[in-house]
């Protein structure tokens, strides 16, 4: 069983403990609403802070986002410490333990197997190499200030005092939290990097199809990147072959670059379920959205610069608000920065400071391999010779248990995660790959090789963003940019604007393309000791169109560019349906203002309705006795493929949508790619032929029952799967359309009845018109999107699983949303299972360069963490329904919408 499922039970207890704490039961008046208010953050007067050099001013507005000010950074960052525990401890303390692989220290034996998960990949590890080896001492410094913030509130607060969760676990394992270290800051970056990490899903789909799709079938559910519709983030560019140099808008010719490793593996996606889902499920639809738009197409005559990444919804957000400004900005104290950071880490992760504005988007590169290993007890073959492994222990200590040891051997490749996995350990012994494996389990071993899992400079990045003045400084910041991989855009207050792909990226060799495992014992799979050099990855400046748009597309043609970033691009359908909005906006000499931007976050037309509608209403249904799916059908002549909260068009239409993709892809799947619990009647694995007639009713099947979480199940429904109906859509007969598992699979062909794309697409939409009827009523007129469409935000903490009181304590929602799978307004859901919302728009801004006081931003939830603190969901709904914030900047301002103003002293 997974280790997030495990973990529930244990969760459970502990929840419930805080709801009798919380609700008095059996515990007199002390466990009453005092005890939930007692964490609550003075925001008011004077505190004394320990270690300032001056007193700093902490001044908090409408909505409790805190701007600090001080002379110097480190009381800058002291107090950045010490106010984000204020409102977060509880997040930060759980983030630490989660990187650390110590959740067992808080949570009990549940979360054995994914601290040993998390052990053998040594995120904390890694981020103490990186603080000892790699960073920067100013960086150190500044780190350090950070903790000693956190520290001087832990030091005054215990208990309730902390976070009503902190009451519940004294009593179940008499947990006290210890102080805080710069290395817990650091690690989180490697959470951030895990749940970026590219195509590591893809590539481990792509080996699971093998058990029931051929390589042929396979490379048509991946199919290539649309570069003539959906264009690339920059035009083009070369990179010189003596200095190595990038140079924008200059085309290169193809460098021939793909080729398939045909290595095949099964059975390997449950790994992923081993780790906690930090910042969203997978897929093709998912990312995030940044554009920024030169001064000289828009009202203002200065750039606008958009974000919206796209992550899981949590309670709180994952995202800080906050704005930190040094009194007099100069070289001894450099900072006046404003903008979205973690919990937990000091700085600005995105925003603006008086100088420049940025934004991030996931850029995708493939910076992780799976890598098949042949291995003895203690040894591994490498090119016919055997090495012995890099070994170590770790302890697991287990609240209310005994401790658990455990030995991770590394590869030259990386960790044994089949060491973590008996799935994995079982796919070692049966992978069906042509050099016969040997070892003493008679199978191989699986290593992940991943940047990540080299120390790096990022820590450095995020202080030089914050402080860059110019776009040489802030590539000078991307170029210690190294995991995640992010596009990075760029403008200016003097009307720059800029692009900068950055990231430690691996070189492989010529014919390894990254979408399968590969062999371990052969070293011509090696990666090149050196990455990408930062000075070949793709930029622009002030590119000729006037704007720069970043939506998980591809960067550049592959055709155009010599090195491989990847093979599993994001499809482009949002980047292009941007591009199409400004391109439309500033067409004979429109301007583009802050509302246009703003209007732009908030589009939810569907370019897969656009594409299947047409078809769908070409369907001829006129033997339907009782209307009773032509009613349906009708919601969708004149429909104008936007998927507002209140559309009945969007919900039938997506209904549609989701029946299409199970008939035509879900239900030929293997297992492990489907939705857990549901059950199929499936000709066995490997057969393509006629069978006996065992059971005497025709065609021998066997049941299988899916096993993925519905959240990662596919077909998802994303863009990937736009691309995949478009290219079938013409062809009436295609064998995809075939409803008949047993004629998809070539077992009884005499007898199975292939169907075409019009039958399918009938059956789709009365499959649609049953389901919605059973879950939004008979009535067409009472249906709408919103309805299926919810969001619920679940405090991550302790868990997103329970009773309905829980739910009621901690959790909130529904609300009903617009929007929808690979939309600019990107509420994602997975089509294969269901529709409710599990990818959002994590935060929204629109950054003004001609005037910062005038730029708007908004969160998911609010400032707060503490459960029924006003701050908790302020922001939800303003969210929900596509409305900014003021986001004031100059002192002036901010001092005259402060509603909270407390000073900390030495």
């Amino acid at each position: 069983m997974p280790a997030r499922k495990k973990s529930r039970r244990v969760r459970y207890i502990v929840i419930t403990i805080v709801l009798l704490l919380v609700a008095g039961i059996g515990f007199g008046s002390y466990w009453s609403v005092s005890t939930v208010r007692a964490s609550f953050p003075q925001t008011s007067g004077s505190l004394k802070l320990d270690g300032l050099s001056a007193p700093v001013d902490v001044k908090r507005d409408a909505y409790g986002i805190p701007q600090i000010y001080a002379d110097t950074p480190q009381d800058l960052f002291r107090a950045q410490g010490y106010v984000q525990a204020q409102d977060r401890f509880y997040e930060m303390d759980v983030r630490r333990h989660l990187t650390s692989g110590r959740l067992s220290e808080m949570f009990g034996k549940g979360q054995v197997e994914t601290d040993a998960f998390l052990r053998t990949l040594n995120w904390h590890g890694i981020a103490q190499e990186e603080y000892n080896t790699k960073l920067d001492a100013t960086t150190k410094e500044y780190l350090k200030a950070y903790s000693d913030g956190v520290n001087a509130y832990l030091n005054d607060h215990s208990g309730a005092a902390l976070s009503v969760e902190y009451a519940a676990l004294k009593l179940t394992n008499h947990y006290k939290p210890e102080l805080w270290t710069p290395v817990d800051s650091v690690a989180w970056l490697k959470a951030m990097a895990w749940d970026l990490r590219g195509n590591m899903q893809d590539e481990i789909d792509r080996a699971l199809m093998t058990s029931r799709l051929s390589q042929a079938q396979i490379k048509q559910l991946y199919p290539a990147y649309p570069y003539d519709r959906n264009q690339p983030i920059v035009d083009a560019g070369s990179v010189d072959s003596v200095t190595g140099d990038y140079a924008p808008a200059n085309s290169s010719g193809p460098q021939g670059l793909s080729s398939t490793v045909d290595s095949q593996l099964a059975g390997i996606s449950q790994i992923i379920d081993q780790m906690p889902a930090m910042l969203g499920p997978t897929g093709s639809g998912i990312g995030s959205n940044s554009w920024v738009v030169s001064g000289a197409y828009t009202t203002t005559g200065k750039p606008l610069l958009a974000n919206d990444p796209h992550l899981a919804p949590q309670l709180p957000s994952l995202w800080y608000q906050m704005g930190l400004h040094c009194r007099t900005v100069n070289n001894a104290c450099p900072y006046d920065v404003v903008g979205y950071t973690f919990s937990g880490m000091p700085g600005v992760v995105i925003g603006h400071n008086q100088d420049i504005a940025w934004g991030m988007t996931n850029l995708g590169a493939d910076v992780t391999d799976l890598y098949l290993e042949k291995v003895t007890a203690s040894t591994y073959l490498v090119d016919g010779k055997q090495k012995p492994f890099t070994t170590r222990k770790e302890v697991i200590k287990v609240a209310g248990g005994k401790n658990r040891v455990i030995t991770v051997r590394s590869t030259n490749n990386g960790p044994l995660i089949s060491d973590r996995s008996d799935e994995i350990r079982d796919v070692g012994q049966t992978a069906p790959v042509t050099d016969a494996p040997g070892g003493v389990n008679a199978g191989y071993a699986v290593a992940l090789k991943w940047t990540a899992l080299t120390p790096s400079k990022t820590m450095d990045a995020v202080f030089e963003l914050d402080r860059a003045t110019d776009f040489d400084h802030f590539r000078d910041a991307a170029a210690d940019f190294a995991v995640p991989s992010q596009n990075l855009i760029y403008a200016d207050v003097k009307g720059n604007i800029g692009y900068q792909a950055p990231g430690q990226v691996p070189i492989r060799a010529t014919d390894d393309d990254g979408t399968y495992p590969v062999p371990g014992w052969d070293s011509h799979y090696d990666w090149e000791k050196k990455s990408i050099p930062f000075k070949s990855m793709p930029y622009e400046y002030n590119p000729p169109r006037g704007y720069i748009v970043t939506a998980n597309q591809a960067v550049i043609d592959q055709s155009k560019y010599p090195f491989l970033l990847t093979q599993d691009w994001g499809y482009g359908t949002r980047s292009q349906r941007i591009n199409d909005l400004i391109a439309s906006k500033i067409k004979d000499g429109g301007k583009v203002s802050m509302d246009d931007m703003q209007a732009m976050q908030g589009d939810d037309s569907s370019e897969i309705a656009k594409l299947l509608v047409p078809y769908l209403l070409k369907v001829d249904i006129s033997n339907d006795k009782n209307s009773y799916v032509r009613n349906a059908q009708k919601l969708l002549e004149g429909w104008d493929y936007n998927q507002d909260a209140d559309s009945a068009a969007a919900a039938y239409f997506n209904a549609v949508w989701r029946n299409v993709l199970k008939l035509a892809f879900g239900n030929k799947l293997p297992k492990e790619l489907r939705p857990e619990g549901q059950c199929l009647r499936v000709p066995p694995v490997g057969q393509t032929g006629p069978v006996d007639n065992l059971d005497g009713k025709g065609v021998d099947t066997v049941e299988e029952c899916g096993e993925r979480d519905p959240a990662e199940a596919q077909p998802d429904g994303g863009d990937r799967w736009f691309e995949v109906m478009r290219d079938i859509l013409p062809d009436q007969t295609n064998a995809w359309w075939t409803m008949s598992t047993t004629a998809f699979f070539g077992t009884d062909t005499n007898k199975a009845h292939h169907s075409t794309r019009d039958e399918l697409l009938e059956q789709a939409m009365k499959d649609a018109r049953y389901e919605l009827t059973a879950n939004l009523g008979k009535d067409i007129n009472t249906w709408s999107w919103g309805r299926l469409h919810k969001l619920d935000l679940k405090n991550q903490t302790l868990g997103t699983d329970g009773p309905g009181v829980i739910k009621w304590l901690l959790n909130r929602g529904p609300w009903q949303l617009s929007g929808g799978e690979a939309a600019v307004d990107a509420t994602g859901w997975n089509a294969a299972g269901g529709y409710d919302v599990n990818w959002v728009p994590s935060m929204r801004m629109i950054v003004n360069l001609q005037d910062f006081d005038k730029s708007r931003w908004i969160n998911l939830t609010g400032a707060s963490g503490h459960a029924y603190d006003p701050h908790y969901t302020d922001q939800t709904q303003k969210w929900a329904d596509n409305e900014l914030l003021p986001w004031y900047f100059s002192d002036e301002r901010v001092d005259q919408e402060a509603k909270a103003k407390m000073a900390l002293t030495p």
